[in-house]
């Protein structure tokens, strides 16, 4: 499957959503369901200063399976905490009882100063 390369801008202090169609590598709706378990869909959702930093800031999430489509989201208290700057952020597809897991979406999160924050 193609990994999906998306730039974001989020605000400090301010609430943040941006939502992803997804697609298989023949251009077809992907099917969310192989990444289901018990009903639920399994994403990790995650943005960094820098690829490699121990830090992380959690996105929240929402799904329309039969759409292929996932929301990510952000509250005002979590975006204020936010580093300034260039970050990066991934979502990705997990699979637990079969041990991988799908990366669908990447990119650059530029955060801005706000005077909500």
């Amino acid at each position: 499957m193609a990994v999906s390369s998306v730039n974001i801008t989020i605000q400090k202090g301010t609430n943040f959503s941006e939502t992803f169609i997804l697609f298989d590598d023949d251009g077809r709706l992907l099917d969310l369901s192989n990444f289901t378990e018990n009903g639920v869909l399994n994403v990790i959702a995650k943005l960094k200063k820098y690829p490699s930093s121990p830090t992380s800031y959690s996105f929240a999430y929402s799904a329309l399976l039969n759409l292929s489509e996932i929301e990510i989201r952000m509250t005002p208290e979590v975006t204020a905490t936010l580093p300034t700057g260039r970050c990066y952020y991934d979502v990705i597809l997990s699979q637990p009882s079969a041990g991988g897991a799908q990366l669908v979406v990447q990119g650059q999160a530029l955060v801005e100063e706000t005077t909500l924050a």
